[in-house]
């Protein structure tokens, strides 16, 4: 996710200096001690490890199911806490406290209720006002709470942090945006998905076309390499060094980020948790391998080195497409160095179809700017260029229903040459490449890439706007689907409010930021 209050450090400073002078700015504490642990040593040894074993064709192939439906996504991560037996390891860009948070996290209570370690890994960025959830949370003798490059003070408002973190703006510039959830070190879920309402569908006014994959075998042994990297970092800090309870804590009306609630069952679509009952894995083998940022590119300052970084690595594998390239972002700011790979593949005559939101779809309508200037090069380049509509077609039944609720894509994939996927949490974007940590999902299947392929064509025909360039080189949005065809000469179903407000703001973005 964009972090667009943080678009521009200069317009930042500028913002915020007068308060930064009135209460003067703070710096992180030393690194705490921070006793370092790993991921459990013999997955193979637990019930999850053994099915997934037993379900494998080779034990070098590990499984996956695509999770499209936010229903069939809550389930399967329910269905995880309720098995684990030794260990779960979550690690997360941003949480709600909500219902289907809450009802997530009321079972990884449970869980270490019965004697599971607990590891979960936080990036501090949206934690304003939620210390004592997440103190309440670590209280438990078996969950440990660590937040990732914190803000150093003003932690009960977004704009007291931004004030007291002057000092440091590149670093807190800069986010952990991974996403897991692993159990047992056997079984895990990765992928777009944050943990919330809106990512599961269940937000009755705005909520989120997303996609995670169920993962077995021997990819889950690197996810957890991958976390544990993390939490063992220097910026990994307990929540207990920089989080104190407020006295009126207790007073405080928002429920406990794992209160009981009244809808606890699993949801109709738990289609691992009857797998799991039946004792045998109904998921794609294939070989696989996690491309992830190293925790150290955080303090790069925007210049991560080879090492630190998959960009290169995301970049190689689109430029080896033969024939297809298929891009699916919420955010999408090719750069100078996107469009030279696109000119590139079309010129070896690979075909180039992208995924992104509208206008009036996205969540994050300041990187939109970045996007809207490479609108017309695109199309002239020939790339097939889709953009969500804020409103899905009805009857979609493999992403589930949104109802009349607003959608917003937020699924992160490329499929190549409809053999090899990528399935995570980076975006085409400069920030997604220089400044956020990211993780990503490779795997070599032609069936994976198939049923991919199958949801982006489904979404492009009946809930996209296909952009066109007129005679005279203006940007044309169409919807084709037989159901519903029409034209649009400006951004469809945006405000002029907010079409203003872009326009206003476009010579100021920086696209380095976005």
């Amino acid at each position: 996710m964009s972090l667009e209050v943080l678009w521009s450090a200069a317009l930042v400073r500028w913002m915020l200096a007068g308060a930064c002078l009135l209460t003067g700015c703070a710096s992180l504490p030393a690194p705490a001690h921070a006793p370092p642990s790993r991921a459990y040593p013999q997955p193979h040894d637990t019930p999850l490890g053994r099915l997934a074993a037993g379900s494998a064709p080779h034990p070098r192939l590990s499984g996956f199911r695509l999770l499209v439906s936010g229903e069939d996504a809550l389930g399967s991560l329910m269905t995880l806490a309720d098995h684990a037996r030794h260990t779960l390891d979550l690690q997360y860009y941003l949480i709600h406290n909500d219902e289907s948070t809450r009802e997530i996290l009321q079972r990884v209570r449970a869980a270490a209720d019965r004697g599971v370690r607990v590891r979960f890994l936080l990036d501090d960025i949206h934690t304003a006002g939620e210390d004592d959830k997440l103190l309440a949370l670590d209280d438990h003798p078996n969950i440990e709470v660590r937040l990732f490059n914190p803000f150093p003070s003003g932690r009960f408002s977004m704009i007291t942090r931004l004030a007291l973190s002057l000092t440091d703006i590149p670093r807190i510039n800069q986010r952990m945006h991974s996403k897991m959830f692993v159990a047992d070190n056997a079984l895990a879920i990765t992928g777009g998905r944050n943990l919330g309402d809106p990512y599961f569908v269940r937000s009755p006014t705005s909520n989120f076309l997303d996609l995670d994959v169920v993962a077995a075998g021997p990819v889950v042994r690197q996810l957890s390499a991958s976390f544990d990297e993390f939490w063992n970092h220097r910026l990994a800090y307990p929540v207990r060094t920089l989080a104190t309870a407020r006295p009126s804590a207790s007073d405080d009306a928002a429920p406990s980020l794992a209160a009981p609630t009244s809808e606890s069952a699993l949801p109709h679509d738990a289609r691992l948790a009857r797998e799991l009952e039946r004792g045998r894995l109904d998921l794609v083998w294939a070989p696989a391998v996690i491309l992830s940022d190293k925790p150290a590119k955080i303090v790069s300052e925007g210049d991560p080195g080879r090492e630190e970084n998959i960009a290169q690595d995301v970049y190689s594998l689109m430029r080896s497409a033969r024939s297809e390239l298929i891009v699916i972002s919420p955010y999408y700011v090719p750069g100078e160095r996107g469009m030279a790979l696109v000119r590139e593949l079309r010129s070896r005559g690979v075909r180039v179809r992208v995924l992104t939101n509208s206008l009036a779809a996205t969540d994050a309508p300041v990187v939109h700017i970045g996007y809207a200037r490479y609108r017309k090069r695109l199309v002239a380049a020939g790339v097939e260029l889709h953009e969500l509509q804020p409103r899905l077609a009805g009857g979609r039944s493999r992403i589930g229903s949104f109802g009349s609720s607003r959608a917003s894509l937020h699924a992160k994939a490329l499929i190549i040459d409809r053999h090899t996927v990528l399935v995570g949490s980076m975006n085409m974007d400069p920030r997604s490449e220089k400044l956020n940590t990211e993780i990503g999902m490779v795997v070599r299947s032609r069936p994976l890439a198939g049923q991919l392929v199958k949801l982006y064509e489904d979404v492009t025909l009946h809930s996209s706007y296909r952009i066109a360039l007129t005679g005279d080189d203006e940007v044309r949005w169409l919807k084709e689907a037989p159901e519903d065809r029409e034209a649009h000469d400006s951004e469809p179903e945006a405000s002029r409010g907010l079409r203003l407000l872009l326009f206003l703001l476009t010579p100021f973005a920086a696209e380095e930021m976005l």
